[in-house]
């Protein structure tokens, strides 16, 4: 059987500035059926699903319905609703979780503050009681590994999988997720707090890369990028981690992302005061490929990077470059 995934890894389809764009998460246990619009389309309320898409566009927040795995994952043992805010910035990440009867409650949150990566915008909710049962969550990183069917056939018949694996491995932060792009590169997760997704992974792969990220290191291979960033930023990253070696989950932050589509200047910079411009260009893939199973022909956007210029200040204060690709 044919499949958009089994198309993209037969014409080897880089991953690179792939990953969904969210410097916070805002991720809502709702057991049961998704459909192909979660938020909408499931045992959440959906006026309380649309309220919520409302309320975080354009603020840096995705919001998005978890669930444990299992073949009862439609089974709600509870009547509370485990929640998770999540930021991903180098640096800056943390992690967030309580526990509630009524998700409506998170509209009192601050969404602009915590998209920017201020907890103080979970004392948003107004609710007697509500903002102290905020806790820091200090179990092991989540592994949130998409498995929506509804929104392609590959999540469920790759990701679902893969996370029943993890949790019968002791994977304990595995859940399953509505959607987080790419549904070409599955089995494909994002990483919380880091942030970082990947694509076409094995449970060793994910394994392999929660032990790096245990030393505070990030594993490149099938890595599509840190969410934290826009797509040309996730590229350019990535491309200064293989010129450089470095990796550092935190050595790296993209500082300045010039111009637009279909060609962009990225500087990206090391804690070390080391620096690189790195530049990014817009392509059309091909041939053309199926970029969700059913879906026509198309040429998905790509990210390539056609040259990284290192930077760094001389001892004497002038600029000089240090090396180019």
């Amino acid at each position: 059987m044919s499949t958009c995934t089994t198309a993209s890894r037969d014409l080897s389809e880089p991953l690179a500035g792939t990953a969904a764009t969210a410097p916070t998460w805002l991720l809502v246990e709702q057991p049961g059926p998704w459909g192909a619009d979660a938020l909408t389309a499931s045992r959440l309320d959906p006026a309380m699903g649309r309220a919520l898409e409302r309320a975080a566009e354009g603020t840096g927040v995705r919001v998005a319905l978890i669930r444990r795995p299992g073949r009862h994952a439609d089974l709600h043992t509870g009547s509370r609703h485990r929640v998770f805010v999540a930021h991903t910035r180098p640096g800056r990440s943390w992690i967030r979780t309580t526990a509630l009867a009524d998700p409506g409650q998170l509209l009192g949150l601050d969404f602009a503050a915590l998209g920017a990566g201020d907890p103080g915008g979970l004392a948003g909710a107004a609710d007697d009681g509500f903002p102290g049962e905020w806790e820091a969550y200090t179990g092991d990183p989540l592994v949130l590994v998409c498995t929506n069917g509804k929104r392609d056939r590959c999540c469920a018949l790759l990701g679902r999988p893969l996370a029943a694996e993890l949790t019968a491995a002791g994977v304990e932060g595995t859940w399953e997720i509505t959607h987080i792009g790419g549904h070409r590169f599955s089995p494909t997760l994002v990483v919380l707090p880091h942030g970082y997704a990947y694509g076409r992974v094995t449970a060793q792969d994910v394994k392999d890369t929660l032990a790096a990220l245990g030393e505070n290191r990030v594993v490149t291979e099938g890595c599509r990028g840190r969410s934290a960033w826009e797509r040309p930023g996730q590229a350019a990253e990535l491309a200064v981690r293989e010129l450089t070696g470095e990796d550092g989950a935190d050595a790296l932050t993209v500082v300045r992302t010039e111009s637009a589509a279909p060609a962009w200047s990225v500087t990206v910079a090391h804690t070390d005061g080391r620096v690189w411009r790195v530049s990014v260009a817009q392509v059309a893939a091909a041939p053309p490929r199926p970029q969700s199973c059913g879906s026509p022909l198309g040429s998905p956007a790509r990210m390539d990077v056609v040259g990284v210029r290192a930077v760094r200040p001389a001892r004497d204060g002038r600029t000089v470059t240090a090396g180019r690709r």
